[in-house]
């Protein structure tokens, strides 16, 4: 049984750590990434099997792609507490030279990130070419990839659904971060997708939903769902309702911080919104 406290005080310390990066550069993504808090945690700390040491290749574990690659605060961040570098590096994010920038990049060589994105629309393509060269290799274990919604108004990601059903990709299972909000507004007021359970299925998905996108047992036991239906010859899709900002009160429901840092006064606020638990870096 996962230890849901303990998951929780990490999600506590990686609101922290999504706050005070993007406050000390005056740049940064923190709604998204405080919003995906719960996920990433939960699939580093109990859904992925992954080894303690990174390899690039990624033979014989469980592989995530991050496709909507602005979030890197939260991902950064549950790679440090999960032993994959120094959390103190942390404090390099978006410097000149560091190994953490505003979008992952591996020229760097920062251990847990595969390739570079933010270029929104390409991961879906990422993680299906991944998961195809598992089969290959007769290699069982699973990819996991995260998008945005909004960043599925991109044509690119469609033709990769599109494959991934017909090719029968079915040890892939990628989430959406459904939160409403992207950069500009909310997603109906921007572009309009109607149903994306309904289109996901159409081109020949299994389609789960969490509706309870922040909440860690609701995600351990969606994920456990998703994880029940690989192999059976559909990718799998599952819909992760979020809240975006959700850790830090004036940063909730809205698009307003998709991209947009903390003042000193706004930091201390969401701070002690968020009581310290692991230590700071």
């Amino acid at each position: 049984m996962p230890n849901i406290k303990h998951l929780e005080d990490i999600c506590t310390q990686v609101r922290r750590d999504i706050l005070r990066q993007v406050h000390k550069v005056n740049s940064g993504h923190p709604g998204g990434s405080l919003g995906c808090t719960e996920f990433f945690v939960a699939l580093y700390n109990e859904i992925m099997d992954r080894k303690e040491e990174f390899e690039m290749d990624g033979i014989g574990e469980d592989l995530f792609f991050l496709s909507n690659g602005h979030i890197s605060p939260v991902c950064y961040s549950v790679l440090a507490r999960a032993g994959y570098f120094p959390v103190e590096e942390l404090n390099t994010f978006r410097l000149i030279d560091s190994r953490l920038q505003g979008h992952p990049t591996t020229h760097e060589g920062l251990p847990g990130i595969r390739i570079a994105s933010g270029s929104l629309g390409q991961g879906m393509s990422v993680a299906i070419g991944a998961a195809q060269a598992k089969k290959l290799n007769n290699d069982n274990k699973i990819v996991y990839s995260l998008h945005g919604d909004g960043e599925l108004q991109e044509g690119q990601n469609w033709e990769a659904i599109m494959y991934a059903a017909a090719k029968k990709v079915d040890n892939l299972i990628s989430t959406v971060d459904l939160n409403g909000q992207q950069i500009d507004g909310s997603t109906d007021d921007v572009l309009p997708m109607g149903s994306i359970k309904g289109k996901f299925e159409a081109f020949g998905w299994t389609v789960l939903e969490i509706e309870e996108g922040n909440n860690l047992e609701a995600i351990i036991d969606g994920m456990e769902k998703a994880k029940a239906e690989t192999g059976k010859g559909k990718p799998v899709c599952v819909l992760l309702k979020t809240i975006m900002g959700n850790g830090v009160d004036f940063m909730m429901h809205t698009h307003a911080w998709h991209g947009k840092a903390p003042n000193d006064e706004q930091l201390a606020i969401g701070l002690e919104q968020n009581s310290e638990t692991l230590g700071d870096y």
